[in-house]
């Protein structure tokens, strides 16, 4: 009798098998990379968000009127939809010292927690 030549079913079908979950795991990497990412990518946009209106703020040399002109909330950010940027002022006057803690609190879709930056910032 000649020996046959090739693969039996039941190698193929281990073979596939093996394959198939090679396959289903490289698709779920994938997929968690990418939502890693997306979000890494929306946090870093909220983290520059909150930097760039504390430096507004940092920069402007005037100090008794930085509550009226940089307090409150804002939506409109093109570029992130859905995005509110809160910013609160808690101004500390005391016989010795007066300054002001500037809070910038970035929330929204796709953050995974809402992100906060603070500055404290004296009176000159």
């Amino acid at each position: 009798m000649r020996a046959a030549n090739g693969f039996t079913l039941i190698e193929v079908m281990i073979a596939l098998t093996i394959l198939t979950i090679v396959l289903l795991g490289m698709a779920s990497m994938t997929t968690r990379t990418v939502h890693v990412t997306t979000v890494s990518d929306r946090e870093e946009a909220a983290i520059q968000l909150a930097q760039d209106k504390l430096d507004f703020v940092r920069s402007d040399p005037r100090y008794l009127e930085l509550d009226s002109i940089y307090g409150g909330v804002e939506t409109n950010f093109p570029t992130l939809p859905g995005v509110q940027r809160s910013t609160l002022m808690n101004r500390v006057t005391t016989a010795n010292n007066d300054y002001t803690k500037v809070t910038v609190t970035i929330t929204g879709p796709g953050l995974s927690q809402p992100v906060a930056r603070s500055i404290t910032v004296a009176r000159p």
